[in-house]
């Protein structure tokens, strides 16, 4: 995830809200990240460089009065809020010092590629992997091996239509990483992708491994 300097980022998936749950603040060498303290930060925060972790305490900081349901809207939006205005991260609450962190699979270095796996899948069925754009030097170089029902090869494209209709296809997403699609159909209905299923990178010029 690229991070713009001075960017505060807001993320809410909070099936949590009312409980017990912390409401953090994370200040990294880029930006803010605000939300709850349920492990929905943690990917984002991955590879940032932090600075300083708060609890959201402060509830000057908050819309009044605080329901038990909707904390985006009277916690973690009024806090991005004051934070936008210069209120210091110190002024929302007391310093932690970690966070809940989800496990994040690390890609394998393996003998003429990359091992890596499905970790979401979005509305339109595109499988989207752990596998880093960065791992390749040329977007239109190499193809993907992918391990669902029986293994099947998708050439690495620049985008959707660069290959016939129907057709299997592996390129970088806009979320920087490599993702499995189907030209105007769903990865995960013909190919039968879930999250978790191995795929195999194999570009014809790759990174050396890390």
């Amino acid at each position: 995830m690229a991070t713009e300097q001075g960017t505060i980022h807001v993320a809410v998936v909070d099936q949590g809200v009312g409980s017990r749950r912390k409401a953090i603040a994370v200040q990294t060498a880029k930006g803010v990240f605000v939300g709850p303290d349920n492990g929905v930060l943690s990917w984002a925060l991955a590879k940032e460089k932090l600075r300083a972790i708060h609890a959201l305490e402060n509830e000057a900081c908050f819309l009044q009065p605080v329901s038990h349901t909707f904390h985006g809207r009277d916690i973690f939006a009024p806090v991005a809020a004051h934070l936008s205005r210069g209120v210091p991260i110190q002024k929302l609450g007391p310093a932690l010092r970690d966070f809940v962190r989800l496990d994040w699979p690390e890609p394998r270095a393996r003998r003429g590629g990359f091992e890596g796996e499905v970790v979401y899948i979005d509305r339109f069925g595109n499988a989207i992997t752990n596998l880093e754009g960065g791992l390749l030097r040329g977007p239109d170089a190499g193809s993907c091996e992918v391990y669902a029902k029986r293994r099947r090869t998708c050439l690495l494209k620049r985008f959707y239509q660069a290959v016939a209709p129907k057709t299997p296809v592996a390129l970088v997403g806009s979320s920087g990483f490599l993702e499995i699609a189907i030209n105007g159909g769903s990865a995960e209905k013909v190919l039968g992708l879930r999250i978790g299923t191995r795929v195999v990178l194999r570009p014809d010029s790759a990174l050396p491994a890390r």
